[in-house]
């Protein structure tokens, strides 16, 4: 019995690593108000930016605008609530992309000192396809 729990403590510690999050990258940045990130999202002949920014922090709810392929939107994001993140997808669905690629943003923190807010982005992309380029703020 004591093998047996050895063995699947081990093999649930491992999960973690050989199975783990397949994000090909991590990025944190710090963006101050109204201060744009842009993003340059490149797979195969087509290339598409990413922008985004924040405007207001209130009540601990920090308000986002986004641009992606002619799409904008406005996200609010919290730091003790379940939406902390927005997801955007890079690439559309389609036969033999089924996991399509994404940027996850997250919301971790924000600096009252500086009026900052420190941001992580995650990109999944399993299937190698999707370059991406980080342009200077502006």
């Amino acid at each position: 019995m004591k093998l047996f729990l050895q063995v699947f403590i081990i093999l649930a510690l491992s999960h973690g690593v050989v199975l783990g999050d397949e994000y090909r990258d991590v990025t944190t940045i710090t963006l101050k108000k109204d201060e744009q990130k842009k993003i340059l999202v490149k797979y195969g002949d087509i290339t598409k930016l990413f922008k985004f920014s924040w405007t207001l922090y209130k009540n601990e709810g920090l308000v986002i605008h986004r641009s992606y392929d002619r799409k904008v939107a406005q996200n609010i994001l919290y730091l003790r609530e379940k939406n902390r993140f927005f997801r955007l997808e890079l690439r559309p669905r389609g036969s033999g992309h089924f996991n399509a690629a994404y940027i996850l943003v997250k919301f971790k923190e924000f600096k009252y000192e500086t009026r900052e807010a420190v941001f992580e982005l995650f990109l999944f992309d399993k299937d190698m396809e999707v370059s991406v380029t980080h342009l200077n703020n502006g």
